[in-house]
């Protein structure tokens, strides 16, 4: 699996522990994929509002956890695009800020935009969003709640930031886990999940929203182990053979210098 990456995003200042965790990953990732870099092909997003737009191009709001950084605009439309790219080539992306706490007119979580949202968008196919990040993707539910083209499904730590995706609806499937519930307890969660959302939706893509802070320690921590990954990783390959589809990644949370490890291990079984 081919990972979308430019260096220009060493220098954004954001999220969480992000240059020395980015470095650290990149660093370890390059001796073992090959990397591309993204093209700019949209300069705004379609999965937003006008409103949402203006206020991030201007820097004119205030979100405590996802401060409105110099050229915040365009560190988050380089992410858009690298989401995209991901899509087409059914890669990787590597490019933050990351985006599923961005929903349709708000930001927040690190998020601005939502990159996984915007690709979905962007190509046009039906397509099942899996959310493997340690927190629930609002925004992501925000965006496609009711959308007969997306199924979600998030698994994720509760009680935790933001502290929705307690319930399901119609093509939103949550499934809210206890802290350090461990590797068996989510894989079968996890296959019972893409069992329900096989027999309720015909899909010909698998887009990923891989988070990385269910590891073992981590900021949402379901004390998960670097074979997880792989594990996860085989669980997905195994669907897209099944159902002929598509797959594509997109880098959320993960905030322990092992990441690129982590992302070795969810990448490397999928291309297997």
């Amino acid at each position: 699996m081919k990972l979308i990456f430019d260096e220009k995003v060493l220098d954004y200042q954001g999220t969480l522990g992000f240059k020395q965790r980015l470095i650290c990953a990149y660093e370890f990732l390059k001796h073992h994929h090959s990397f591309i870099k993204p093209e700019i092909k949209i300069t705004e997003p379609l999965v937003h509002t006008r409103e949402l737009i203006k206020k991030v191009k201007e820097r004119n709001f205030f979100n405590p956890d996802s401060p409105a950084y110099e050229n915040i605009y365009n560190y988050a439309i380089l992410a858009l695009n690298s989401a995209i790219k991901a899509q087409e080539i059914q890669g990787f992306s590597l490019l933050e800020p990351p985006g599923h706490h961005a929903g349709k007119n708000f930001l927040g979580g690190f998020c601005y935009f939502n990159n996984i949202a915007e690709a979905v968008k962007q190509s046009n196919l039906k397509t099942l969003i899996m959310d493997i990040d340690g927190h629930h993707g609002n925004g992501t539910q925000d965006i496609f709640e009711n959308d007969p083209d997306v199924f979600y499904i998030s698994l994720h730590r509760s009680p935790l930031y933001p502290g929705t995706g307690l319930n399901s609806k119609n093509n939103i499937l949550n499934l809210p886990l206890p802290a350090d519930c461990g590797e068996r307890i989510y894989l079968e969660t996890l296959q019972k999940a893409i069992k329900k959302a096989q027999g309720n939706f015909k899909f010909k893509q698998i887009a990923i929203s891989a988070g990385f802070d269910t590891y073992q320690g981590d900021l949402a921590s379901l004390n998960l182990t670097k074979d997880s990954y792989r594990k996860i990783g085989k669980i997905i390959k195994k669907l897209s053979q099944k159902t002929n589809s598509r797959v594509f990644a997109v880098l959320e949370g993960g905030y322990t210098t092992n990441l690129g490890e982590l992302i070795h291990e969810f990448t490397s079984s999928i291309s297997e």
